[in-house]
């Protein structure tokens, strides 16, 4: 039964996931922009710490106390940095803002990064996730001392090594996946409606208008970055048209935060669609940054449009429908999208089953999936966090 889940540790969810590469605290804007086009990767860690190294005489020497000082304290992503970037301040002068420090990013309240032991338990993480937890940061195999003569010798620190170890980190998606590998221990509720569950979010729903700016909606993309989950673009009938979603501006390049200053929240939609932005919404966006005569961020325009920062799949709609975006009214004077295009939107029914969902959301690497009516009205979201509070509840009846 489900007690034997509570044996499980985290460490069973570790195998095969690489160390984390990271950067300091004290870096740069600039800094974590280049490493984020160099690896890859969807986020780097940010650590606080002196990587217990100490120069003398032009050389590293281990300093062994410093190794306690090292933790990781955020993370940050290419979606954080254009909406930093989509600043008004930062707009007008985007080259100084690329050297803010990353503290920039790190939160001031709560603790979406913890760190915990490998032997802790599942259920343990599942706790911490619905905290506020995003990141589990796992410590790896302890390195010897081979090790740490090959860090003498380097010129550099790794940038994978903190604490004399490697660690990698855990998300909400880990968590999920490895609950979908064990679902027959929980069929009799995964087979559940998630509208008996109690899973669908319908208030306070991330949302925004089609027709309006898509600056207006900032706040709103930073929260769903927070909350991990997506900002919804809805049309004058409350159906659901597609979305802004962090994963998509992950793949984006700085050229986009200019784009969230001009555009509508729609033709935003459409210029970080997969393929790159449609010509006429690159001279759109560059019209009016002349127009506002923010003539640096147009450098942002001319030099990274259409080049994507980070090589990321975007997630594919769950339904075959096509919509018609609507005709910009002339009061906008916007671009007008006269192409059918398809929602990127991933979405299920009030009636599918949590497995399904969950399913899904795995397969799409989304963590949340929007909710939406037969006619397609929106009617919530379901988030990772919510499948995990209802396994939780259920394991606290078996422990």
């Amino acid at each position: 039964m489900a007690a034997t889940f509570l044996e499980r540790e985290v460490s069973d969810l570790c195998l095969g996931k690489p160390p984390l590469r990271s950067l300091s605290s004290s870096a740069t804007v600039t800094d974590a922009l280049a490493a984020l086009k160099r690896s890859g990767d969807n986020c780097i860690s940010v650590w606080s710490c002196n990587h217990g190294l100490s120069a003398e005489g032009g050389a590293y020497k281990v300093n062994t106390a410093g190794f306690d000082e090292c933790r990781c304290v955020g993370k940050v992503c290419m979606a954080d940095i254009i909406c930093f970037l989509s600043e008004e301040e930062n707009l007008s002068n985007p080259g100084t803002a690329l050297q803010a420090p990353l503290s920039v990013f790190i939160r001031k309240t709560g603790e979406v990064i913890r760190h915990l032991e490998p032997n802790a338990s599942v259920v343990e993480a599942i706790d911490l996730i619905l905290e506020g937890a995003q990141n589990l940061v796992i410590p790896l195999e302890k390195k010897g001392r081979n090790s740490r003569k090959k860090l003498l010798q380097s010129s550099l620190w790794n940038s994978t090594f903190h604490n004399n170890r490697q660690y990698c980190w855990l998300t909400q998606e880990d968590i999920v996946r490895f609950l979908v590998n064990a679902i027959g221990l929980f069929s009799h509720i995964a087979v559940n409606p998630i509208n008996s569950l109690g899973v669908i979010n319908a208030h306070n729903i991330p949302t925004v208008h089609y027709d309006d700016p898509a600056s207006s909606a900032l706040p709103t993309i930073s929260q769903s970055l927070e909350m991990q989950t997506s900002v919804a673009i809805v049309g004058g009938d409350g159906r659901l048209v597609g979305e802004i979603s962090p994963f998509t501006l992950n793949s984006c390049g700085e050229d986009a935060a200019a784009a969230i200053a001009t555009l509508s929240a729609g033709d935003l939609m459409a210029y970080i669609d997969c393929g790159g932005p449609p010509e006429d919404l690159v001279r759109l966006v560059k019209e009016r940054l002349r127009e506002r005569n923010l003539v640096k961020a147009l450098e942002l325009v001319e030099e990274d449009s259409g080049i994507s920062s980070v090589s990321s799949p975007c997630s594919s709609s769950s339904e075959d429908e096509q919509f018609r975006v609507g005709m910009r009214n002339g009061r906008s004077g916007g671009y007008a999208a006269k192409v059918v295009r398809r929602s990127k939107a991933i979405v299920c029914r009030p009636w599918s089953s949590l497995v399904a969902v969950m399913i899904q959301a795995v397969s799409h690497r989304a963590s949340y999936v929007w909710v939406v009516e037969e006619d397609r009205t929106l009617a919530g979201i379901v988030t990772f966090a919510g499948m995990l509070k209802v396994f939780q509840e259920r394991l606290r009846t078996v422990a």
